[in-house]
């Protein structure tokens, strides 16, 4: 008997979502307001949060484009916890709701790593002097309420996306390395995977070397206002750019066999999404106009940018294919 099935979703009766669904759903749209508030007053015109003499006040039409597709982005949250919540969402297209998300995980990434841990580093004593440049750009309370709302949109878009992945693709994840078909991945991937690897080289390096203190590379504006959150920072981007990679080298090699599948396909998702699109957004911070020579990006920081940015990609073509052939071959084994 043939029967016809969508080759990534399983059916699923059209009900509400659970009450932990509903709590994570408006965790999420709650996080957003106060971000989505103070980018709104910025583009009325307040300067709530901005000190006098902010490099922020200088370019108002600039500012008021960034705000913009600032809103749209996190407004974007707001959408996907209304997918990810209800019955309707079920039908949205694998590649519609996986990119976005992709995109949200690698925005939001770095920032639940790397807030906390400059918060550590903070109580432990450390960058305590050094902070006067955030002062002179944006109130210090205005870190806080906003990357606190991010964090909180991270775990409540993270455990949402998790749970509507399981029930729609968790067949495609099940279980170990080693019980992966052959045809999963083939050399094509496993050079995807390599590139990624030596495409790494010099972010991982230049990154790795600036979160130690080394200035080599830096523009003279970025090295004299460096404190303990620039190197947390750096140091995340190491940590994401080893994440990226592993997960792609992983699958593309079936190595460790005994782990969950799972396992490397969260490292290659995390990884490569946190990379790619900060590595893309840096880039695009990059080609913005500076007036002070001492604060643009040297070539070495472009260059870092551009090569994490193509690392994301690569690693993110080998997760796509992963999911597209254990589909497709599901698919045939159930017509």
């Amino acid at each position: 008997m043939t029967q016809s099935i969508d080759l990534l979703s399983a059916p699923h009766p059209a009900v509400g979502p659970s009450r932990p669904r509903r709590a994570l759903r408006a965790v999420a749209v709650l996080s957003c307001l106060p971000y989505l508030g103070l980018k709104g007053a910025w583009i009325a015109g307040s300067h709530v949060g901005i000190p006098e003499g902010s490099a922020l006040l200088d370019d108002r039409v600039g500012m008021a484009v960034i705000n913009g597709l600032s809103v749209l982005l996190d407004s974007a949250v707001i959408v996907l916890a209304l997918v990810l919540t209800r019955p309707w969402g079920l039908k949205v297209p694998a590649w519609l709701l996986a990119f976005p998300v992709w995109v949200a995980t690698g925005l939001l990434a770095p920032i639940m790593t790397g807030f906390p841990a400059q918060l550590v580093v903070k109580a432990f004593g450390g960058g305590a002097a050094p902070d006067q440049g955030h002062e002179s750009f944006l109130h210090a309370w205005v870190f806080t309420v906003v990357y606190t709302g991010f964090i909180l949109q991270g775990i409540a878009l993270g455990a949402l996306f998790v749970l509507h992945a399981r029930d729609r693709w968790g067949h495609l994840w099940r279980g170990r390395v080693w019980e992966l078909p052959v045809g999963v991945v083939g050399p094509a991937h496993r050079a995807l995977a390599v590139a990624a690897a030596v495409l790494a080289l010099l972010p991982l390096t230049v990154h790795l070397l600036w979160a130690c203190g080394v200035t080599a590379g830096l523009g003279e504006g970025r090295a004299a206002d460096r404190t303990a959150d620039f190197h947390v920072l750096e140091a995340v981007y190491v940590l994401f750019l080893v994440a990226a990679v592993a997960g792609g080298l992983l699958l593309a090699f079936r190595r460790g066999r005994a782990l969950p599948v799972a396992v490397p396909l969260g490292l290659a998702w995390v990884g490569s999404g946190a990379v790619a699109c900060w590595g893309g957004w840096l880039s695009l911070a990059s080609l913005g106009g500076v007036e002070d020579l001492a604060d643009r990006p040297t070539p070495l920081m472009s260059l870092a940018y551009a090569g994490q940015m193509l690392v994301g990609l690569l690693v993110a073509a080998i997760g796509v294919y992963h999911f597209a052939e254990r589909s497709a071959r599901t698919a045939r084994r159930a017509v």
